[in-house]
């Protein structure tokens, strides 16, 4: 059926696009937001400044 080589390569492929996937998610509910938040933030106080 599969031979250990096939089958290595399949667990390291599933490896990495499970690690994209999980990354993906982190990057859309996490970072992007807390980005977006900041940003805003910043600009507020930016524009109480002048």
């Amino acid at each position: 059926m599969f031979e250990f080589d096939q089958y290595l390569g399949f667990l390291i492929f599933l490896t990495i696009l499970t690690m994209g996937f999980w990354l993906m998610i982190l990057l859309l509910t996490f970072i992007i937001p807390y980005w977006v938040t900041g940003s805003f933030f910043e600009w507020l106080k930016e524009r109480k400044k002048k």
